[in-house]
C-alpha cells in the first residue's frame, strides 16, 4: 500500500466529533455514517431503521440521511440499477457491467471508453455483504460506521484536509472517475480504508440533493479525532473558518502579521 496518513485512535465519541466539526467548520449538512452488513436481517436490527418505499439511487439514500436526518437501510433490490449497487459491493462487476454499454453515447463517446471508465471505478468486492445503512453520526445507531460522509464547501474542505495533515504529514492524492463519482468517495473509502475526497457528480447533485458548491469527504471514523486535533491547532494559529478575505489590492507583506 502507498504511504498514507494513518490514525490508530480508538477513543472516539462520534457526538463529540460532530459537535467539534460543526464548531470549527460550521458545516451546513449533517455528517453521516455508512455501514455495510453481511445480512439484511442484521441491517434491519438497527434502531429506528427506515426501509425505502420505492426504488432509489444510493445518492438519494445518502441524501435522506444527511439532508433529512433519517436512518435508512437498503439492499440491492431497493436500488435503481447495478451502477449503484456494484459500488457498495451488493452486485458483482459482471461482464455486462464492465462493458459500460449502458453509458456509451450518454456519458462517453464509445463503448470502449465507457468500459475503461467502469474498470477504473473503486468498488467494494462482491460477495461479503447483503445490505447497507446510513445514519447521522450523532445518532450513534451504526456503532460505529465503516466510514463517515462529510459534505463541505471548498473552503471548509481544505481546512478539514489541513487538519488531517497537521501531524504525520503525507501528500494526499485522489482520482476523479467523472460520472459515478460515488466510486471516488464511498467506493474508495470502503474498499481501501483511506480518506477519499470527491467532486460529486451529476447524479449525486440531481438525485442526491448535493449543492453546487459542495465537495464530499468519505473517511473512516478513527481519523476524525486526528482531524479535529489538527483543526484546533490551526485555529489557535489564526487559520480558521470562515476565512476572512484580506483584500486583493492590499500589500500582502503588511498583512502577514495580522493574518497568521
Amino acid at each position: 500500500m502507498n504511504e498514507i496518513i494513518t490514525s490508530d485512535r480508538k477513543d472516539i465519541s462520534l457526538i463529540e466529533c460532530v459537535n467539534s466539526l460543526n464548531k470549527l467548520l460550521k458545516l451546513r449538512t449533517v455528517p453521516i455514517g455508512m455501514k455495510l452488513f453481511s445480512t439484511q436481517e442484521e441491517m434491519e436490527k438497527v434502531e429506528k431503521i427506515r426501509r425505502p418505499n420505492g426504488v432509489f439511487t444510493t445518492d438519494q439514500i445518502v441524501g435522506q440521511a444527511c439532508r433529512n436526518g433519517w436512518t435508512v437501510g437498503i439492499t440491492a433490490e431497493d436500488l435503481v440499477g447495478a451502477q449503484c449497487s456494484t459500488v457498495i459491493g451488493l452486485h458483482p462487476r459482471s461482464k455486462e457491467w464492465l462493458s459500460g454499454k449502458h453509458m456509451a453515447g450518454v456519458w462517453f463517446q464509445t463503448e470502449e471508453e465507457s468500459s475503461i471508465h467502469q474498470n477504473a471505478m473503486d468498488v467494494v468486492p462482491f460477495g461479503k455483504y447483503e445490505a447497507m445503512a446510513v445514519s447521522p453520526l450523532a445518532s450513534g445507531r451504526l456503532d460505529p460506521p465503516d466510514i463517515c460522509l462529510i459534505y463541505a464547501t471548498p473552503a471548509q474542505m481544505i481546512l478539514f484536509i489541513n487538519g488531517l495533515q497537521w501531524s504525520g504529514y503525507k501528500k494526499l492524492e485522489w482520482g476523479c472517475v467523472g460520472e459515478s463519482a460515488c466510486a471516488d468517495s464511498w467506493g474508495r473509502a470502503l474498499s481501501t480504508g483511506e480518506p477519499s475526497l470527491s467532486i460529486p457528480c451529476f447524479a449525486e447533485r440531481r438525485y442526491g440533493g448535493v449543492m453546487e458548491d459542495e465537495l464530499l469527504m468519505a473517511i473512516p471514523p478513527h481519523f476524525l479525532p486526528k482531524v479535529i486535533d489538527g483543526l484546533e491547532h490551526l485555529s489557535r494559529n489564526g487559520l480558521r473558518y470562515p476565512i476572512a478575505p484580506y483584500g486583493i489590492n492590499n500589500d500582502a507583506k503588511a498583512g502577514m502579521g495580522v493574518s497568521y
